[in-house]
């Protein structure tokens, strides 16, 4: 638990993505079999001990504590895994449990168990270790490492692409032991998975300036829906639904997976229909991350597939073919599924880099974020290659809005307020419009930090209320109507784009400026 107890703290307080991939590396390299593999398997977030939840650690360190001690760090910390291990009671005692071990027993556990065996391994370790232990439990390590990071170490470490890393992942299960069999000389693992998910290929941001380079003759363009990227595969007898980064999210897509009827794997854009039209993402958003969907949610927010490639046919691999042909045969399988579930990504007709402007700033849907234009002859390349796919976004919207509340931040930003709620005018009362915790420079950060202690009108719990003074310039990709939020609007992406030190709140834009965007 040491060593991975140091990675975590390592990785936490390490911006620079290639020191977190060499850390990730050396660490695969030291760690012993089981440990380093389920070190990958929480990194990557494929680790669940569901049972150590949140109430029981609350009841475990309620029984060990004084609770109004421990409430008093909470709100101050912001953090639950790092209050307890920071609170826990000292025992004198300076061990170490091995990380698979505490894996296995945590497995075992039943919910009315968790309390005892938790605090029996935390009196046995030293407060860096027991907040390691506390994060693998509860699985929110929240060290600015993404799955894809992590596997990108991984191959870094076995001297493999990491496409081909990605490929078999699916095939895999914690804790790995073929996997790094492979890399020490043995047979290469083989994807047991049925209807296997196949590494996306990524386009790069451009603008008119990038374009003018590049001749627009060897180039087709697509509109850029407002959905989710995901990849439709039907192989055998297995239907399966993937997101982009290959999360299975068939359960909350049963009309979309039951249409599945061919046998391939296609490419493209998740959205949901409204009536003829396209629907907006908060329309999506209905039956995103669920476990089950009730048939009346089907029947209001049908899913639907917008195709844009053709990856495999029939148990071709059609990835080394160029762009045209793999869309050619595309259009040949979607003629013969359900129209209403499955339709050709349109393609936007032009000469000329200005045409193609013209077409993407007046689109025909307001769902359109944009165009992408990809390369005729290029193959599917997995990953994100500059070139062969661009995507040309329309210009975000800007509008000033007033900080109204601050939530701490984690990881190495946990000693910060960095979470921003702001709001807009409705007449002579500010209503919350959205939350951003990007955008800004870690000076900047500072700076607003020293505002909001400064400035806190009430707490409750990591967040505070702040004086309605500071206005944020915020930047985001459009609006839609939102029956849940006071505003009856929720933005899309919105991030900190500068901060209006000079500009009163008096000055700040209205509900009704926004409203008018929609």
């Amino acid at each position: 638990m040491r060593r991975f107890a140091a990675l975590l703290d390592r990785l936490a307080f390490t911006p620079s993505r290639n020191d977190k991939l060499r850390l990730i590396g050396d660490y695969l390299a030291e760690a012993p079999d089981p440990d380093r593999g389920w070190a990958l398997a929480a990194l990557t977030g494929e680790l669940s001990l569901g049972r150590v939840t949140p109430a029981r650690l609350r009841e475990m360190v309620g029984a060990r504590t004084d609770p109004v001690l421990f409430a008093l760090s909470y709100d101050f910390v912001g953090d639950l895994a790092e209050t307890i291990a920071l609170i826990w009671p000292e025992t004198g005692e300076e061990g170490d449990i091995p990380l698979g071990a505490a894996v296995t027993r945590l497995a075992r556990l039943s919910r009315a168990e968790v309390p005892e065996a938790m605090a029996q391994m935390l009196d046995g370790l030293p407060t860096a270790s027991r907040y390691a232990l506390l994060k693998l439990a509860t699985g929110g390590l929240r060290v600015g490492v993404s799955a894809r990071l992590a596997r990108t170490a991984l191959a870094a470490y076995g001297n493999r692409p990491v496409e081909e890393i990605t490929e078999l992942w699916h095939g895999l299960e914690p804790p790995y032991a073929e996997l790094f069999a492979w890399f020490a000389g043995g047979e290469k693992p083989v994807n047991a998975a049925e209807a296997p998910f196949r590494p996306v290929m990524l386009s790069t941001p451009i603008d008119a300036e990038g374009l003018a380079a590049l001749p627009p003759e060897d180039y087709i363009a697509e509109w850029k829906w407002d959905g989710i990227r995901v990849q439709a595969v039907a192989e055998g007898l297995t239907r399966r639904l993937w997101s982009r980064t290959g999360e299975d999210i068939s359960a909350a897509f049963p009309d979309l997976v039951a249409a599945m009827d061919f046998e391939g794997a296609l490419d493209g854009e998740l959205l949901v229909r409204r009536g003829e039209a396209v629907g907006s993402f908060a329309d999506l958003q209905q039956r995103l991350n669920r476990k089950t969907v009730s048939r009346p949610l089907m029947a209001r927010f049908p899913a639907m597939l917008r195709a844009y490639d053709l990856l495999t046919l029939r148990g071709e691999d059609l990835r080394p073919l160029p762009q045209t042909e793999r869309r050619a045969r595309l259009s040949e399988v979607l003629a013969g599924l359900e129209p209403t579930r499955f339709d050709l990504s349109t393609e936007v007709p032009f000469t000329s880099w200005d045409e193609l402007a013209t077409a993407r700033d007046a689109p025909h849907e307001s769902i359109v974020e944009g165009v992408m234009i990809k390369r005729r002859d290029t193959p599917y390349i997995a990953g994100r290659q500059r070139g062969p796919w661009f995507k040309w976004k329309r210009d975000p919207f800007l509008v000033d809005a007033i900080l109204l509340y601050a939530q701490r931040g984690h990881g190495k930003r946990s000693g910060y307020y960095s979470d921003y709620t702001f709001g807009v005018w409705r007449g002579e009362e500010i209503v919350p419009v959205g939350k951003a915790y990007f955008g800004f420079t870690d000076e900047e950060l500072r700076r607003i930090d020293r505002f909001v202690r400064d400035n806190t009108t009430e707490r409750f719990g990591p967040v505070r209320a702040v004086r309605a003074e500071l206005v944020l310039e915020i930047a985001f990709e459009g609006l839609n109507r939102s029956k849940r939020h006071k505003s009856g609007i929720a933005m899309r992406f919105p991030r900190v784009n500068r901060i209006r030190w000079d500009k009163p709140a008096a000055e700040a834009d209205t509900l009704e400026a926004l409203e008018a965007l929609l």
